[in-house]
């Protein structure tokens, strides 16, 4: 028997839903993830074989419903004073069984964050996108398409650059916005997303935060281009891929909110998308504890089980501890970016909130790489041998080290904030 949920949980951080989402989600990752996992990575530019479990999750069991308030058909969790340690719980579970389906079921809600957590509402755009996530019984995607070719993570250096890189543009003709650019690895580009949120310049070069706006765009709006998925070395379930748009018109109010709350808006997803992949990385973690546990109790050397041996002992047990400290500190996280509701805390777009979300980010990524590649060290040539999982797991916790900016940017945000740069 192992102890899966044994790892440390601050219990007094956990939302009163958590135990019931976990164990909604546990059956499901068990049931539809677990035995096909491998299979999906060889499912990488269709999805067919991924399209029945993400079905499942998204509609079935109703978890795209979620973010959405009650009036529109949702869960209300957008209102909900645990927000973000829902998230982590739920990032997490998915996690454990694939970082990729969890990316690109979290993704979806991504952009819909900008309208649907207060203060920053949009009633008008949640009613006309509810029914694409609330009335229908398959998957719906969508992307946030931050990422340009020439500026990488630009776009979420926020506080340096605010916005000043971006290429893509938005131009108001009468009551339509008319937007041209191209965008570069979305998850849920390459065909899947139906639905884009689009961070746009509304005056190329500024870096006034007022010229910077936050935009819908349906996938099938003409002028919308999306180009076959990328093959990468991980993350199958999470399709990437090119969006260009040319010259692409929507509604004036399919824009999140207007000059400069569209930059606040936007940039309280910096903090909850590397909540988020904190709870990946754990997730991906406590499965590896599983397949380790498996591993050195069954293999033996000398007559016994390996993990009998000290040597092997002592490695083992310090993989267990950073499960245990990644974990508290990826609850500290999203209680920070929990406390955005209470008098005490502080806006979930200060300097002091992002620079300690991404601190942890950055320690939890380092940890996750290291111990996986212990782990593919303690099993030997087995590390790299697919039916035990260590080496789908390595693979797609690097893409998640290296996204929204990599360790360069968390460290730069970091110590913007404890040592006061002010030039990076």
């Amino acid at each position: 028997m192992n102890h899966i949920d044994e790892f440390c949980v601050p219990h007094e951080y956990i939302s009163p839903m958590e135990k019931h989402l976990r164990r909604v989600l546990r059956n499901w990752v068990d049931t539809y993830v677990m035995p096909n996992r491998r299979l999906y990575d060889e499912d990488w530019k269709d999805h067919h074989l991924l399209e029945p479990a993400f079905d499942r999750l998204m509609a079935g069991l109703g978890f795209q419903k979620a973010m959405f308030p009650p009036e529109c058909g949702g869960w209300g969790l957008g209102k909900s004073d645990y927000l973000f340690r829902a998230a982590y719980a739920i990032s997490e579970e998915i996690g454990r069984g694939d970082t990729g389906i969890a990316v690109a079921f979290g993704v979806t809600f991504w952009p819909i964050f900008t309208i649907l957590i207060d203060p920053y509402e949009n009633m008008r755009l949640a009613k006309e996108l509810a029914p694409l996530y609330c009335n229908t019984d398959k998957a719906f995607f969508a992307a946030n398409a931050m990422t340009e070719p020439q500026g990488g993570a630009d776009i979420e250096n926020m506080e340096l650059l605010k916005g000043k890189t971006i290429r893509t543009t938005a131009r108001l003709d009468g009551d339509e916005w008319v937007i041209n650019g191209h965008k570069l690895w979305p998850t849920n580009s390459g065909g899947t997303g139906k639905l884009f949120g689009v961070p746009c310049t509304t005056k190329p070069g500024s870096d006034d935060p007022n010229d910077f706006a936050f935009i819908f765009v349906p996938a099938e709006t003409p002028g919308v281009t999306q180009s076959s998925p990328y093959e990468k070395a991980g993350m199958a379930a999470d399709k990437n891929g090119d969006i260009w748009f040319e010259d692409v018109r929507v509604p004036s109010w399919y824009r999140a909110h207007g000059p400069g709350t569209d930059f606040i808006a936007f940039y309280q997803l910096i903090s909850l998308g590397q909540v988020a992949s904190i709870a990946f990385l754990t997730g991906a973690m406590m499965n590896l504890y599983e397949r380790l546990y498996e591993f050195v109790s069954t293999r033996t050397y000398r007559n016994k089980p390996l993990k009998e041996h000290d040597a092997v002992a002592a490695v083992i047990g310090r993989i267990a501890g950073d499960i245990d400290i990644c974990r508290i500190l990826g609850y500290e996280a999203a209680m920070i970016g929990d406390r955005r509701r209470m008098p005490y805390g502080d806006p979930i777009t200060s300097e002091r909130t992002v620079g300690r979300i991404r601190n942890i980010k950055d320690f939890v990524s380092d940890r996750a790489v290291e111990n996986f590649g212990t782990a593919m060290d303690i099993l030997g040539a087995y590390g790299a041998d697919r039916d035990w999982d260590i080496e789908k797991h390595w693979r797609d916790i690097k893409i998640v080290q290296l996204w929204m900016g990599g360790k360069q940017l968390c460290q730069m945000e970091a110590a913007r904030y404890y040592f006061n740069c002010k030039t990076l």
